[in-house]
């Protein structure tokens, strides 16, 4: 069976991704799953040169029964329009990678008080790079529209969930259940897209 591994060892969005992509006929493994030790070093200036700087790293660290693997990576994160699009590409890294998102959406809130609703939007973004056994490179970037809300709601997502909202919703994505978040979240899109894209690959 095919082999896809993914740039992650985050067992929530890994969780994600294998409901998303349950319909391929693949296994899909984290880099922790299939033994790889790498460290990445995410020093591009876009969400699409940050995942596949990540794809490379560990396409390059693959051991070597899984060297006929394609490997993926995402890189995502947070654009907030009155913030100048922070964090951005530091979605992660904002305020400290050990930093609690907690702590991180109260900060946000706190930099977003006062501001009314029509400037607080924001969207997240979703890079997909993949690397294929040959060298060859796909990527795919998808978003989700919303705004940031006041307060943190809900108890389904993570990271940065409880304080983007959707209109559409009426709550946070964090409120939706996963069925619901899939169907338009930026990595089910991506993810979605980056299965096309791999059609008649595997």
């Amino acid at each position: 069976m095919k082999k896809i591994i993914f740039a992650t060892g985050n067992q929530d969005k890994m969780r994600e991704i294998r409901e998303i992509m349950a319909d391929m006929d693949v296994e899909i493994l984290s880099m922790r799953d299939a033994g790889v030790k790498t460290d990445i070093v995410e020093d591009g200036t876009t969400f699409e040169e940050n995942a596949l700087i990540k794809a490379h790293s560990v396409a390059e660290a693959l051991p070597a029964e899984h060297k006929d693997a394609i490997v993926l990576a995402d890189d995502s994160g947070l654009e907030i329009d009155y913030l100048n699009k922070e964090p951005g590409i530091y979605s992660a890294r904002y305020m400290g990678e050990d930093t609690s998102y907690t702590i991180k959406n109260r900060a946000l809130l706190d930099r977003m008080e006062g501001v009314e609703k029509e400037k607080r939007t924001a969207r997240f973004v979703c890079a997909i790079g993949a690397v294929l056994p040959n060298g060859e490179e796909l990527v795919t970037r998808q978003t989700m529209e919303g705004y940031i809300g006041w307060e943190p709601d809900g108890e389904n997502g993570f990271g940065y969930d409880p304080i983007f909202y959707l209109d559409e919703f009426g709550c946070s994505s964090a409120a939706l259940s996963r069925e619901q978040k899939n169907a338009i979240s930026h990595r089910g899109k991506g993810l979605r897209a980056m299965k096309k894209m791999l059609e008649g690959k595997i």
